[in-house]
């Protein structure tokens, strides 16, 4: 079976949030849920500051917890391995939200069921890529199968930065990191 997931390349990331200006016109989401976030932390005091970002949203991950604890069955694994939520079948009891040890899925307060990124699956079945990885304008984002991903940017990836959480359910999303991001988690800043 394939398996998508995201590339991002930390590397690239001016923390422009293109990415995720993207993601809330596409799928038309008010204030409040955000599917695709972008963060920016500093690591260290001046002089010696420095500065990352990073663009996350659902991993579609090998063994999803949210998929697990939802009491319904609205969330499932598409054939291509994309985690997607029936809207009809959520009942928004915010167990997807509880169980995510990335924090994912979210509760929409207007409609007040889960939402979460379902990595575009209509626009891919139009032949585009997600809005996020068709928005960036650095090109620090990408999308296809992660066998494909990993051979197309090499091996010096990793699957997950101790500021997005520890990887307990196999993230599909491929990571070129910046050394800095990876000595320390830095505190959280907005711009």
């Amino acid at each position: 079976m394939t398996q998508i997931g995201f590339y991002f390349d930390q590397t690239r990331c001016a923390g422009c949030k293109t990415c995720q200006v993207a993601c809330k016109d596409k799928n038309r989401l008010g204030v409040g849920p955000v599917l695709r976030k972008v963060a920016s932390r500093q690591v260290g005091s001046f002089p010696a500051v420095k500065m990352y970002h990073v663009s996350a949203s659902c991993n579609h991950c090998e063994t999803p917890a949210c998929m697990a604890k939802c009491p319904t069955g609205a969330l499932t694994k598409t054939e291509d391995g994309a985690v997607v939520r029936d809207a009809e079948a959520c009942i928004g009891c915010s167990s997807c939200v509880g169980a995510c040890p990335f924090g994912h899925p979210q509760i929409d307060e207007v409609s007040g069921l889960s939402v979460k990124c379902d990595a575009c699956s209509e626009w891919r079945e139009a032949g585009y890529l997600p809005a996020c990885v068709e928005a960036c304008p650095y090109r620090a984002l990408d999308f296809g199968d992660v066998d494909e991903l990993r051979e197309k940017y090499g091996d010096n990836l990793v699957s997950i930065l101790s500021v997005i959480g520890e990887d307990t359910t196999g993230s599909h999303t491929l990571i070129r990191a910046r050394a800095v991001a990876m000595e320390d988690e830095g505190v959280p800043i907005t711009l």
